[in-house]
């Protein structure tokens, strides 16, 4: 009798297989199986990417964030300070600046899923969160699993 181990998906099951040479068993030994834990239908398969493309992937991401910030803190400085003078006006630059950099990042978000995410199954997206240790507001890349299309069964 031997034991095989087919992938990592069926690790804790233990299969049996039968010998050609049924001669030489003398007496049975008991399989032992694992309890299996009922897997979610809804539950996606896992997916592997590479860390070298997540690396990558997380790289340009911080690029472009290290390539905005800097520009947009000292037009918020430069606003704060003539905050009073403008009656608020001078914030707007460091508003439009904002959004400016939100839409580059969702662009290039946007390239990545093209790229090489959504053929993987999964879509990388610029999610709006509120803070858990404050009021504030923050943005995350909040990455989600694709459904997959029933491409078998008819219309």
């Amino acid at each position: 009798m031997s034991v095989l181990l087919p992938n990592m998906a069926d690790f804790d099951t233990i299969y049996e297989l039968e010998e050609e040479d049924e001669e030489e068993q003398d007496e049975p030994e008991p399989v032992v199986r694992s309890q299996e834990l009922p897997r979610p239908r809804d539950a996606p398969d896992p997916v592997a990417v590479a860390p070298e493309e997540f690396k990558t992937s997380i790289s340009r991401v911080n690029a472009c964030l290290r390539k905005n910030l800097p520009v947009n803190v000292k037009w918020l400085l430069c606003g704060c300070l003539c905050c009073c003078c403008t009656l608020g006006c001078s914030l707007w630059p460091v508003v439009c600046l904002n959004k400016r950099t939100r839409r580059s990042i969702q662009k290039l978000l946007e390239w990545e899923n093209n790229r090489l995410y959504h053929k993987l199954g999964l879509h990388w997206k610029l999610s709006k969160r509120k803070c858990e240790t404050s009021n504030m507001m923050e943005y995350v890349i909040l990455i989600e699993f694709l459904p997959k299309y029933p491409i078998f069964r008819p219309d």
